[in-house]
């Protein structure tokens, strides 16, 4: 991984599209902290397009779409993409799957969510978890006291052993049955609804992230961006970011909109 300070001047000019994970890469312990909106807030302001590619729930993710400065969020690990528009005053929602298709897979989540209750000691359903319609989210950090790695990957296995693809965040493990994710639906969005093709995609957009389960944006995108505290858990993560900031969560996000908008 490169120091994010190493990025060229022409990768920085050529960047439009701003797609970021939420916690602990715009959240700082748990809370958005008024310099990291207020970076998101410069980027809109400046024309760039910030589109949170996110785990958290279809709650949240409405609220998102309507409240921050944004132009889209992708949730549940790319099960939606919600974008509000404020002149017309209407969300639009695009789902990866049917709600009978959902509704059918969240039947199927709920059993394994008892199962991993029952068998795995000190988790605990995710607090947003009512507010989810496609993905079940178990509690590792955020609510709980920290599990160790391997009752985490205890949980992956019993989910993975039922048929559900599960992936680790820094808080959760998101566990959903479908070939949606992070990478697909983000890709789809750049595509149908901002009309880039693939070349345009890998020369304007960037990715921040700072967990397992971005691995797959990492991977992707010649221009993605770890916040410091990637590196706690770099041993997990099997396509690292290719570049890094020096601070860590919020504050690496502020760190990356100063360089874009600034441009060095």
């Amino acid at each position: 991984m490169k120091n994010l300070s190493t990025m060229s001047l022409s990768q920085l000019q050529d960047i439009k599209f701003i797609l970021t994970d939420i916690d602990d890469t715009i959240t700082s312990d748990g809370r958005l902290k008024s310099n990291a909106y207020e970076a998101m807030e410069r980027l809109s302001d400046n024309g760039y397009s910030v589109i949170p590619v996110t785990g958290r729930c279809a709650g949240w993710c409405d609220h998102i779409a309507r409240m921050w400065p944004v132009d889209g969020v992708v949730g549940e690990n790319g099960a939606f993409f919600f974008s509000y528009d404020h002149v017309n005053k209407k969300m639009n929602n695009s789902y990866s799957q049917t709600e009978d298709e959902r509704k059918e897979n969240f039947t199927v989540l709920n059993q394994i969510k008892n199962t991993i209750l029952e068998s795995v000691s000190g988790t605990a359903q995710a607090s947003d978890q009512d507010y989810r319609i496609t993905d079940l989210a178990i509690d590792f950090a955020e609510d709980v006291p920290k599990l160790p790695q391997n009752k985490i990957d205890e949980i992956v296995q019993i989910a993975e052993q039922k048929g559900a693809v599960a992936k680790i965040s820094s808080i959760h493990v998101n566990c959903w049955i479908g070939s949606h994710n992070k990478l697909s639906t983000s890709l789809k969005i750049l595509r149908e609804r901002f009309g880039l093709n693939d070349a345009e995609i890998q020369n304007t957009a960037i990715f921040i992230g700072d967990s397992p389960n971005d691995s797959s944006m990492f991977g992707f995108f010649k221009n993605s961006v770890g916040v410091a505290n990637v590196v706690e858990q770099i041993s997990s993560i099997e396509h690292p970011p290719k570049y890094i900031t020096k601070n860590y969560s919020g504050s690496g996000f502020v760190e990356l909109a100063d360089l874009i908008i600034n441009k060095g």
